[in-house]
């Protein structure tokens, strides 16, 4: 499942340097998070960090974009090949 950021957001900045995959980037108003890059951190670390370093709680799970953990794993795998590095899963 790709992660979301909701209205709640403050545009606090800790999020986007946090993520592995570079899925999180300033939208017209909020931070957002494209689904296509989004690992939920599978591949990287045991938890989402930008749900880890968030101040106001506002990355839920985006029910439009719900993937398996095999899912996210192949996810994981293609962006470090299209990215020229060894996926280490």
């Amino acid at each position: 499942m790709a992660l979301t950021i909701t209205d709640e957001c403050i545009n606090c900045d800790v999020c986007e340097p946090e993520c592995p995959n570079e899925a999180i980037s300033m939208g017209e108003f909020i931070y957002v998070i494209d689904p296509a890059k989004c690992t939920e951190c599978v591949g990287h670390f045991g938890e989402p960090q930008c749900v880890q370093v968030c101040p106001v709680e506002c990355i839920p799970v985006d029910p439009a974009h719900t993937e398996t953990r095999d899912q996210l794993e192949h996810k994981y795998r293609t962006l470090m090949i299209a990215s020229g590095k060894t996926p280490s899963l």
